[in-house]
């Protein structure tokens, strides 16, 4: 474990972040730019909004967590000020991506830029003692809920009068988002609600309607009470983004000494685990049937940086959290096919996408969909579980 700790904390430290501090910072237009090659070309200008909230979440959390280095904060109000600029439209809801200097290009039907926002405000809050900040992360985080819980604001993917539809995402953001606001800023009532109360709320929707003990899964989408669709999508598994859920649900069962909250997180760990680990080749499949039927993506069987991220984080933390070796020789198992395989040697940061073999499908380093975040949180995050478990030892 102490082996694994220095791992985690010298490549966040001395690989992943200088990357991005060094090639991804805008110092033209503020804000970053993440579609970057593996040496770090910038191979397209275009900003992805959700990573300015995510990046400004990452430098103001090193910040605030780590120690208060001047070029953490910096980088963190750059994206911070870019959010401030050019994340909004008149409406009050975000774009998804806009030019380099800030014009915007498109809006997507969904939220997330908002829920990204509200945690880089929050931390940007907590880091600078910025009130206007703390105030804009309740207002996105409000803007994120306000969108998600009530019907109609976003339109839907297929006709609800035909096949009504709900997904697992939103719900495991507002347990994220909640969670890091409430770490930030205290357990502030967001649309009347305590951002405990939100957690709350999003794990039993969970457990009611996108749990299924009789198949052992976790559902992507369900009907409105919890039905399985028997088509393409109403079957699909997503195994890394249900151990991203587990995860959320052990850190807030860890926070609560909550026994049923972590028996829920290990549960959706094992069950999902099982569902996704590659026997034959290694590593996590992007997407599963849940009656074990064919795919129709043709990327279900790639391999992506960040369920592994998100593997090895919900890994680590059940093994800590229950004493067993099970957990310690899963946690083993895809820290060392990860890093085996989408590490760079000789060039900094992971490539994000492999094909099932773990070979690399191309040299990105980013894109709009990869950043630092994925990455970098996870190193984080491990490394301080580790410390945190070695200064009980002490």
């Amino acid at each position: 474990m102490t082996a694994y700790a220095k791992i985690y904390r010298d490549t966040l430290l001395d690989d992943v972040i200088p990357f991005w501090l060094k090639h991804g910072l805008d110092r033209k237009y503020g804000g970053i730019i993440t579609a970057l090659d593996r040496d770090g070309e910038v191979l397209d200008t275009d900003k992805s909004i959700w990573f300015q909230g995510r990046a400004a979440w990452m430098f103001a959390t090193l910040f605030n967590t780590v120690e208060p280095r001047a070029e953490w904060l910096t980088a963190a109000k750059s994206c911070v000020d870019f959010l401030r600029a050019h994340g909004f439209a008149k409406n009050g809801k975000m774009y998804f991506t806009v030019t380099r200097d800030g014009k915007p290009l498109r809006m997507r039907r969904y939220v997330f830029s908002e829920s990204f926002a509200a945690i880089a405000f929050a931390a940007y809050a907590k880091a600078t003692g910025d009130k206007s900040a703390a105030r804009d992360a309740v207002k996105t985080f409000t803007t994120f809920l306000r969108y998600s819980t009530k019907p109609g604001l976003i339109a839907p993917k297929v006709d609800p009068a035909t096949r009504p539809m709900k997904g697992l995402s939103p719900l495991m953001i507002t347990i994220a988002t909640a969670q890091e606001v409430r770490a930030n800023l205290g357990d502030v009532k967001v649309l009347g609600q305590t951002c405990t109360q939100w957690i709350d709320q999003s794990i039993a929707e969970i457990r009611r309607n996108f749990l299924k003990p009789k198949l052992k899964a976790l559902m992507e989408t369900v009907g409105p009470n919890g039905e399985i669709y028997n088509h393409f999508d109403g079957r699909l598994l997503n195994p890394g983004h249900a151990l991203e859920c587990a995860w959320f649900i052990l850190h807030e069962a860890k926070l609560r000494r909550d026994a049923k909250l972590k028996q829920i997180g290990l549960k959706i760990l094992d069950w999902m685990w099982e569902r996704g680990w590659d026997q034959e080749h290694g590593g996590l499949f992007y997407f599963r049937d849940v009656y074990d039927q064919p795919v129709q993506e043709y990327w279900h069987d790639m391999k992506f940086w960040w369920p592994h991220n998100e593997a090895i984080i919900a890994t680590l933390l059940a093994s800590q959290m229950t004493g067993d070796r099970k957990y310690a020789r899963w946690h083993q198992r895809v820290h060392d096919w990860s890093f085996q395989h989408f590490a760079d040697p000789g060039h900094a940061e992971w490539f994000g996408y492999l094909h099932r073999d773990g070979e690399p499908s191309n040299t990105l380093k980013g894109s709009l969909w990869k950043g630092p975040f994925h990455f970098p949180r996870m190193l984080l995050y491990c490394w301080k579980l580790l410390d945190e478990r070695a200064g009980e030892h002490r």
